[in-house]
This record gives C-alpha cells, sequence and structure tokens, in this order.
C-alpha cells in the first residue's frame, strides 16, 4: 500500500471533501483526487460515496479510515516523544474538561504553566460532552466521573463540593432562609432540563426538606457557569460548585451547615502517552495548583 496515498486519503476523509484537503495538502483538488483514485485501484474497492454535498465514506472506506487514523496517531506520538528526548518539552498538548470548570477554575491557573514551558503548545477544548481519548481528540481529560473505557490511565484529580448560594440583592428582596423547609417560599435554579449523567444528583436542592414532594424550579439551564450568572442576576437562588464564588463578591452561602453532593473528578489520559514528558509535566503542575487552592473546591 503507497504511504503518501494513504496519508492523503486520510486527511480527505477527515475534511470530507477534495477541496478542503486539498488546501491542507497544498496540492490541487484533482492531484488529491487522483491519488485517492489510484487507492481505491490498487485496493480494488471504493472508498467514497461521491455526492454534491461532500464525500461519505463506504463501510471498506471507514475500515481503512480507522487504520489510517491509528497509524497516523501512533506516528504522531513517536515524532512527539522523538522530539521531547532531544531536550526541552515541546509539542501539542491538548486539555479538555467541562465548560464551566475550564473557563472559572482551569484557564486562570495556566499562567505559570505557559510561562514555564513555551515550547508546549497548549491548547483548551471545553466541552460538556466527553471528547473520545481514544481517537485522541484530546490527550488529557479532567474529567467529572470516572472513565468508562479501560484502556484509559485515571487519577482522582478533586473532590468537586456543592453548597446553595444566592446574590445579596435577592436576600433583601426574599429574606434568608433558615431551614430547608423555607427552600419552599424561594426561588430555585436548577441544571436542566437533563442533569449530566455522571452527577444525577445535581439538582437535590428540589427535595431538600421537601418531605417526598419536589419543588418546581424558577428556571433550568443546561450550563453551570450560566446558573452562576442567574444567581448573580438575583433570579433566584442554586447549588453551583464552590469553585465557582471563590473569587465571587455579592454571593452568600445558604444553609452552611448543610453541603450538597461532592464529586470526585478525574485526570485522564491515553496509556500511549503513559511516557509523554508533555502530559507528565502538565499533570504535575495541575496537581500543584489543586493543593494550593486547598478547600475551595
Amino acid at each position: 500500500m503507497d504511504w503518501d496515498r494513504l496519508r492523503i486519503f486520510h486527511i480527505v476523509a477527515e475534511a470530507g471533501s477534495f477541496t478542503t484537503a486539498a488546501k491542507k495538502l497544498h496540492v490541487s483538488q484533482s492531484a488529491a483526487s487522483r491519488q485517492v483514485r489510484a487507492l481505491e485501484e490498487s485496493l480494488n474497492v471504493v472508498l467514497f460515496n461521491r455526492h454534491a454535498r461532500g464525500l461519505v465514506l463506504t463501510q471498506e472506506g471507514e475500515q481503512l479510515f480507522r487504520t489510517a487514523r491509528e497509524v497516523m496517531q501512533k506516528l504522531e506520538t513517536a515524532e512527539q516523544s522523538l522530539l521531547e528526548a532531544k531536550g526541552a518539552p515541546r509539542g501539542t498538548l491538548v486539555v479538555t474538561t467541562m465548560i464551566s470548570f475550564g473557563a472559572v477554575w482551569l484557564t486562570p491557573h495556566l499562567t505559570e504553566f505557559v510561562r514555564r514551558y513555551p515550547e508546549i503548545d497548549l491548547q483548551l477544548n471545553l466541552a460538556d460532552e466527553d471528547l473520545d481519548l481514544a481517537k485522541r481528540d484530546a490527550d488529557v481529560a479532567i474529567r467529572f466521573h470516572a472513565p468508562h473505557q479501560a484502556d484509559l490511565i485515571q487519577r482522582p484529580f478533586a473532590k468537586i463540593n456543592h453548597h446553595i448560594y444566592a446574590s445579596t440583592d435577592y436576600l433583601k428582596r426574599k429574606g434568608v432562609p433558615k431551614t430547608p423547609e423555607d427552600l419552599d417560599h424561594h426561588d430555585i435554579i436548577t441544571y436542566g432540563p437533563t442533569p449530566p449523567e455522571a452527577i444525577k444528583d445535581i439538582n437535590w436542592t428540589l427535595t431538600l426538606g421537601a418531605h417526598g414532594r419536589q419543588r418546581r424550579p424558577v428556571l433550568q439551564v443546561n450550563n453551570t457557569y450560566a446558573v452562576l450568572q442567574a444567581i448573580e442576576a438575583g433570579i433566584g437562588m442554586a447549588a453551583i460548585p464552590d469553585y465557582l464564588v471563590s473569587h465571587r463578591k455579592g454571593l452568600v452561602r445558604l444553609l452552611p451547615d448543610i453541603d450538597g453532593p461532592a464529586f470526585e473528578t478525574y485526570f485522564v489520559y491515553p496509556q500511549e502517552l503513559r511516557g509523554s514528558k508533555r502530559v507528565g509535566l502538565f499533570r504535575d503542575f495541575i496537581f500543584e495548583q489543586v493543593r494550593k487552592a486547598g478547600n475551595i473546591m
């Protein structure tokens, strides 16, 4: 099998069109198309169904693409390892985690890392859904649940604590609840309409002190940072992670003797990156930041 043709096929399959792939390859569209057609002829299979809206992999094309992607990822990993072995850590490191945690806690804690390791091209890919580390959508993940894939390395990272918060303006208008039963008379904001699978009891304020009933929320928001914004706007009160409010003014913790559920987070990366200097440096650095953060998580 011609490796150059396989490389071009891989890029075309990722791009979904010859035009986009040709730009990445710095060749003409017809040249890219000819190389893929030659690969199809050498294998005696059709790899793409051509449509007006783009290219769709056939079953044979899907099979070859999976293999090509694995090969390219292993080559990239080997290249990065060779570069790291020569001296200072360098190369791309893609880190993913939930949007709110990445935006509010993780990003501000990366200042010293990017100064300390200027040759590492650090990228944050924030998403509330899990990116596939096995497919190398990212190199490292900080997840709010234990990973399901057995071939991933995982370490407990930090415990996230939840408490009830409200703005001072809201409390002036509605009063301060003294008991869980007092929540019946307050406006409650929740995560929703569908709670995340890993944190099923995130909306515990709806049942706290309700004696078997479930309160009706005044607002449901499907992003934790947006819940914080709603609290600050005075719409109501909500249970949110403590890391969101560590440096916020004008927010009051309510029912301070009552703790919400605590959720374990995990630092996760693929087996093939076990020896990566970039991953090791980032792991050690970010665990150091958690230790410094203490109980604000």
